[in-house]
């Protein structure tokens, strides 16, 4: 059997898609650092220029074994090799597809908080795993069109963003607009000048992707997307915050055994409490976050609306830009500081009781960050 059969053969087996699955995730998880990091942001855009280039040659050429030797002798060498890999495209479209899914759900999950904005990023998740299901599927041209409108959408969300260094509606609406657009064009190349394919079948192609696009801008205005390229790193209530130097001494309470505590989880009605977050920006990305308090009684009622502070902060720090708020004599109760975007977004959330007055002296130990 030639080396190149055995490889055949290995690719082949049923487990294969599961060690791809893993080992590529694995990958992911160890070499994506920033989401503002330049060579990361180059490799995807790599990975959507090859899905594109794929998607055009699956739509012009077919996925069909190659012509015998005698009709290839008469191509270059380089086409000859792109007609001779026809069967391998989907393989090939379903390995950039699982590395741009890996990717953004990386990306994604460390700017998901449990609300709304978990949506999209479940959508990501649920992509991700069922594209390893999806091989024998993707030479569906509705289906490779579709999924290259999301990936396309997922990753000019947060770029544009990080390159114009504003994270605002109208950015966002440009991310959504060059999306369509570069989809539009895959489109275009795949049945310009093309007798195999009908006009009606290319309307029916690109108009549920399109759709599905504007769908998803209606989860932004709903809230239901990350505020990408934002994330929190750090957050936690306080007695008492100092800075020395370039270092924040986060003081609470806590006992010689709670050894895994860094923050306060209750916390006493006579006392000002200092609620401390440390937000990832990328460099040159510079905006206003807000710290939402929210407060209710007892768990039977619903959260009700406090005060919002607004706080600018600027990117670049590794470990997040670091600011506090102080709030003085709350109720009793539950109270919860939601970590907004400019737009409303949930970066993070940090919640804390509030109980009685406290007669005794707490015993306090301090963090630094």
């Amino acid at each position: 059997m030639s080396p190149l059969a055995k490889i055949q053969s290995a690719l082949a087996k049923p487990f294969m898609p599961a060690v791809f699955f893993l080992s590529g995730v694995t990958y992911d998880t160890v070499t994506l650092t920033r989401i503002d990091r330049l060579q990361d942001n180059l490799v995807l855009m790599l990975y959507l220029a090859l899905l594109g280039t794929l998607i055009v040659l699956t739509g012009r050429l077919g996925i069909e074994p190659p012509p015998d030797r005698e009709q290839l002798a008469s191509f270059s060498p380089f086409t000859r090799w792109v007609l001779a890999s026809r069967p391998y495209y989907p393989m090939a479209s379903q390995f950039l597809l699982g590395g741009l899914f890996s990717a953004y759900a990386i990306f994604y999950s460390r700017s998901t908080s449990f609300t709304g904005t978990a949506v999209f990023f479940g959508l990501l998740i649920a992509l991700l795993m069922i594209n390893e299901f999806l091989r024998d599927r993707l030479s569906n041209l509705r289906l490779l069109i579709g999924l290259y409108g999301v990936v396309s959408f997922a990753f000019f969300t947060f770029f544009l963003p990080v390159m114009t260094g504003y994270m605002n509606a109208v950015v966002f609406l440009v991310g959504a607009g060059l999306s369509v657009a570069v989809t539009l064009r895959v489109v275009q190349l795949i049945y310009r000048n093309n007798s195999d394919r009908s006009r009606h079948e290319a309307i029916s192609v690109t108009v549920p992707t399109v759709a599905g696009i504007v769908l998803l801008v209606g989860f932004y205005f709903m809230n239901w997307i990350p505020p990408v390229p934002l994330s929190l790193k750090f957050g936690g209530m306080y007695h008492e915050i100092k800075r020395t130097g370039d270092r924040f001494e986060l003081s609470f309470e806590r006992q010689w055994y709670q050894v895994w505590k860094r923050s306060d989880t209750t916390y006493p009605s006579d006392t000002p409490i200092y609620c401390f977050t440390a937000v990832f920006a990328p460099v040159d990305l510079n905006t206003t976050i807000y710290h939402h308090w929210y407060f209710r009684p007892n768990g039977e009622k619903p959260f009700m609306h406090a005060d919002r502070i607004p706080i600018k902060i600027s990117g670049g720090r590794e470990g997040g830009y670091r600011a506090y708020s102080v709030k003085q004599r709350l109720d009793p109760g539950d109270w919860r500081v939601d970590v907004e975007s400019q737009d409303g977004r949930v970066i993070g959330r940090v919640s804390v009781q509030i109980v009685g007055p406290q007669e005794t002296v707490p015993t306090l130990a301090s963090i630094s960050y």
